[in-house]
């Protein structure tokens, strides 16, 4: 039987025997090949032998021995049909898998153009094809007006046929080079940033190269016009007539050129207007700013290791009203500075650091305000704070300072530089004028000019003669070789004017009438000595008056060297070439600086961290914070017994001297009562109330001296604040007054206790006797050391101690004998001595050969009779203490205690008063002499002369050396690297 069977790799054609046709083929054949039950004969088809059948790799096999096979075109069939349905399946993937992914490419599309930002603003700042056509146009004509124009004399070829072929084939292609840049059509951001500043570079250097060639080509043309000229006009006739062909040229070359500039300005302001969209433009806007940080820093820099400051800066320096400001202000394009009528403005160096920005504007350094320089209300009240500042760094009767002014000023198409303008000097002093002005603008003058990288503005006045400069002379001393020196000519209009010889302007300009060298000389016209004439204005003028002036139309002074514009290009190209040759020679000295601190601190300070003043400053404010909290631990009864005790002490002489000893001598129980309650109530209405206020300030005081004091001998304690901390607390306490209604209140309270005149209980009755005791043992103690000093060493301490009586103790002891002898005879003796006693002690005296006045006997007597009285007060306070009972029932004339109940009533008012100030002294005092001393810190830590005054060493001083450095070092490699990105 012939049976096909398919498998997993193709069909095949299977002999079976007789008896495997009675078994199910289902049950005999599976998916891998063919089974057997019973007998029967078969073989098992390998897969690889499955594999090459279908590839048409074998022929088909046979199965068994009976000489069974498979049909060849059958299968041959079967292949074919199997590679079509293969090839088909594959065109249906293929083209599934392209419409699918080409939907699916279509909608990721959709999403990313939809996440991409709006950039239609750009539209508002980048021209359209029009603007750049119009721009192109522009170019063009330019090109022929100047080719048409510039048709140099063919004698002019013949003196110089490569030079002026140079020139010309030079101009060309600066020209053709900015119209192609003008015809680019794909314009971005980044390469419209590129094209305009080689678009403005390009401006410059053919303003600038065009007026030296034109220069140097206009010097052979006048020879050969004298040589020449034979003809009809005479060679002088015919060399003005080329003379002023050149110059119509030249002006309307730069006219063109200016033209061009302001529209590459606008396009300049509209950029910087989206400075984050100019990366390249930020850097170098950024970088002026940068290098005068660097400058502020220097400035403030005193160091003790002889680290100059030896980077560039621009110093303007000139004779008094020789146009110095009025230079600056110029190159600034706005009127910055005040204005005086020929007295002396500019007291003080000012820095003004120039930069490039969208607006017009001006800034002081430790200023957040704005100046807009287009206004000119800012440009008054910018004034009036130049004037202002001035005025306030000139100190101790001095007329001009040293402090520096720095200010910023910002706009577009300003040259990037760093000016300092200086005090004009100054031949005579005047009376409102301090005696050392004119030294002391010289040697500053020479101080900013003795650096060797300072690019010198000389500003010298061409109104004056020149034999009367004063300047000059200073700069040829300072820089004799004129390496760094560049010469400007102000007022050149009065010079014209004024000068009956002009050659002595072109001998100037020439370098050929001072005794001094430069590296350029410019002549400038800056106002026709307007105040309210604008920068425009003067702009005008000058280029008017140059235009038309004799010096420039016979060829005295050429182009390049007038005009406030062409000198600001000049300055700006000389510092920053000296900027590039000299800030790493200065970032490498101030590198080692740091090496010596660093090294100095690790071998002195090696376990402290290296704090500046400001820092050491807010440790200290801390730890004085830190010490009024600590007085909320003092307890109620801690204050109460301070108060009451320093009360006592201080109104214990008092209530001895007038009221206790006066009342007590009478004698008389009534009068003793008597005079105690009108002095008692007189003392509380005028004295009590003030003393006992000021015994709580005292208090305030003594307690928060004493936590200062424990905090002082602790283990962390740091010495270097100490003089800090006194100087604050000492200035909290003069600062402090107590609140003015308290004193009021206390005099109520007192008053109300003091008429309580009854003692309720045996316990205060105790108190009030002990109290009294203690108090006339204090006197008494006190008088008996008075006596001590009178009358000498008892007669004890003259034999142990061999101390010996002066005369005039001698004297004392022997009145001292006949004034005790009264007393005894007179227990109860009045305070006083009548007539009768003095005299009868001092007749007893001269009988034993002493000498003595009346007054020595009462002078003795007043200490004498004040130890009787007091030990009489004593015996009666021992006696009293057991008389409270028959005080309480009213048998007062039984006992003199009349002075216990006078101390009871003093006690409770120290008891009552000791309590209201407590209280004062915990809710009220105690925050407001927190709030004093947090006003105290607050004014020192803006004050940096009491901070060098108050925390100082070697420590401190080495610290703030050390960052100041750190600070500078950093400032200039920030800036070095800045500046090779921009390289």
């Amino acid at each position: 039987m012939k049976t096909v069977i398919r498998g997993k790799f193709g069909y095949c054609v299977i002999l079976l025997t007789e008896e495997c046709k009675r078994k199910s083929v289902s049950h005999l054949v599976n998916r891998r090949g063919v089974s057997t039950q019973g007998k029967h004969e078969a073989f098992i088809i390998q897969k690889r032998h499955y594999s090459n059948l279908r590839l048409g790799l074998t022929k088909p096999l046979l199965v068994n021995s009976s000489r069974t096979f498979i049909n060849p075109s059958r299968s041959v069939a079967m292949i074919v049909a199997r590679v079509l349905r293969g090839a088909l399946k594959i065109r249906y993937l293929l083209l599934g898998g392209a419409v699918g992914g080409g939907m699916t490419l279509q909608k990721t599309y959709e999403q990313w153009k939809e996440n991409l930002p709006d950039m239609k603003w750009l539209d508002e700042y980048i021209p359209d094809t029009e603007q750049w056509n119009a721009l192109r146009t522009s170019l063009m004509d330019i090109k022929d007006k100047i080719v048409d124009n510039v048709e140099i004399d063919p004698r002019l070829k013949a003196l110089g046929e490569a030079q002026y072929q140079n020139f010309r084939n030079w101009f060309d292609k600066r020209l053709n080079d900015a119209i192609e840049a003008a015809e680019t059509t794909n314009w971005d951001s980044s390469s419209l940033i590129n094209s305009i500043d080689s678009l403005s570079s390009i401006i410059e250097k053919l303003y600038a190269e065009s007026n030296s060639n034109l220069r140097l080509n206009a010097m052979p043309f006048s020879k050969s016009s004298n040589q020449e000229g034979k003809g009809s006009e005479s060679p002088q006739q015919r060399m003005d007539h080329m003379q002023d062909e050149l110059m119509q040229v030249q002006l309307k070359y730069q006219r063109e050129l200016e033209r061009l500039e302001k529209e590459n300005k606008e396009l300049r302001k509209q950029l910087l207007l989206r400075g984050n969209k100019a990366p390249a433009k930020k850097v170098k806007k950024s970088l002026i700013d940068m290098y005068s940080d660097v400058l502020d820093e220097l400035c403030e820099y005193d160091s003790s290791y002889s680290t100059q400051d030896h980077l560039p800066r621009v110093v303007v320096v000139g004779d008094q009203s020789s146009g110095k400001t009025s230079v600056l202000e110029m190159i600034a394009q706005a009127r910055i500075f005040p204005r005086g009528a020929g007295e002396m403005m500019t007291r003080a160096p000012v820095k003004v650091t120039l930069s490039e920005g969208p607006y017009h504007i001006a800034q002081f350094r430790d200023s957040a305000r704005e100046f807009d320089l287009t206004k000119e209300s800012d440009l008054a009240e910018l004034r009036r704070e130049v004037e202002i500042r001035m005025k306030n760094s000139v100190r101790d009767g001095k007329t001009v300072s040293n402090d520096v002014i720095s200010m910023s000023v910002k706009g577009p198409g300003l040259q990037r530089m760093v000016l300092v303008d200086l005090p004009g000097i100054i031949s005579t002093v005047t009376i409102d004028m301090a005696e050392d002005t004119r030294d002391s603008i010289k040697n500053m003058s020479q101080m900013y000019m003795s650096n060797p990288n300072a690019i010198i503005l000389c500003i010298q006045d061409g109104s004056v003669d020149a034999e009367r400069s004063n300047v000059t002379d200073l700069v040829s001393q300072m820089d004799p070789q004129g390496k760094r020196t560049i010469f400007v000519l102000t007022k050149v209009d009065l010079a014209e004017e004024n000068l009956a010889n002009p050659d002595r302007i072109k001998k100037i300009l020439s370098g050929k009438l001072f005794p001094m060298k430069a590296l350029g000389y410019f002549a400038v016209v800056t106002g026709r000595g307007r105040k309210d004439d604008s920068i425009q204005t003067i702009k005008n003028y000058e280029e008017q008056f140059f235009r038309s002036s004799k010096l420039f139309r016979d060829g005295m002074i050429h182009s390049g060297q007038v005009t406030t514009r062409n000198l600001s290009m000049a300055v700006s190209e000389c510092f920053w070439k000296m900027v590039r040759e000299t800030v790493e020679q200065q970032a490498d000295a101030f590198k080692a600086t740091r090496f010596n601190l660093e090294t100095e601190w690790k071998n002195n300070f090696p376990r402290l961290r290296e704090l500046d003043r400001d820092e050491l400053f807010e440790r200290a404010r801390g730890e004085i914070l830190d010490e009024i909290i600590n007085l909320s631990q003092v307890s109620p009864k801690q204050w109460e017994e301070l108060l009451m005790k320093k009360l006592w002490d201080k109104v214990s002489m008092h209530i001895f001297e007038n009221i206790y000893l006066p009342a007590a001598q009478t004698g008389s129980t009534g009068t003793f009562n008597t005079t105690v309650d009108i002095k008692l109530k007189q003392w509380a209405e005028q004295q009590l109330p003030q003393k006992s206020v000021e015994t709580g300030w005292e208090s305030l005081q003594e307690e928060f001296r004493k936590f200062m004091e424990r905090a002082r001998k602790s283990k962390d304690h740091d010495d270097l604040f100490d003089n800090l901390k006194a100087a604050v607390v000492d200035d909290a306490m003069n600062r402090h007054s107590w609140e003015d209604k308290a004193s009021e209140m206390l005099r109520v309270i007192q008053l109300n206790t003091l008429e309580d005149r009854s003692v309720y209980d045996k316990q205060q009755w105790d108190q009030a006797v002990k109290f009294l005791e203690t108090s006339v043992k204090e006197k008494l103690q006190a008088t008996e050391d008075m006596l001590r000093a009178m009358f000498g060493p008892s007669t004890k301490e003259r034999w142990v101690y061999w101390q010996y009586l002066t005369p005039d103790q001698s004297k004392r002891c022997a009145v001292k004998s006949e004034l005790e002898k009264i007393l005894y005879s007179d227990y109860k003796h009045s305070p006083s001595l009548s007539y009768d006693e003095i005299t009868t002690v001092r007749k007893n005296l001269q009988r034993s050969g002493v000498e003595i006045d009346n007054e020595f006997i009462r002078e003795t007597w007043h200490p004498v009779y004040r130890r009787h009285f007091l030990k009489q007060s004593l015996a009666r306070c021992y006696d009293c203490r057991k008389a409270f009972y028959l005080y309480h029932q009213g048998h007062e004339s039984e006992v003199d205690c009349a002075d216990v109940v006078l101390f009871w009533r003093l006690q409770q008012v120290l008891k009552v008063t000791s309590n209201a100030l407590r209280q004062q002294v915990m809710n009220r005092e105690a925050r407001r002499l927190d709030k004093e001393i947090k006003e105290v810190l607050e004014d020192y830590s803006q004050d940096n002369e009491k901070k060098v005054r108050l925390l100082t060493g070697r420590r401190v001083i080495l610290a703030e050396e050390l960052k100041r450095v750190r600070q500078i070092q950093e400032k200039l490699e920030e800036f070095i690297q800045a500046l090779n990105h921009e390289k």
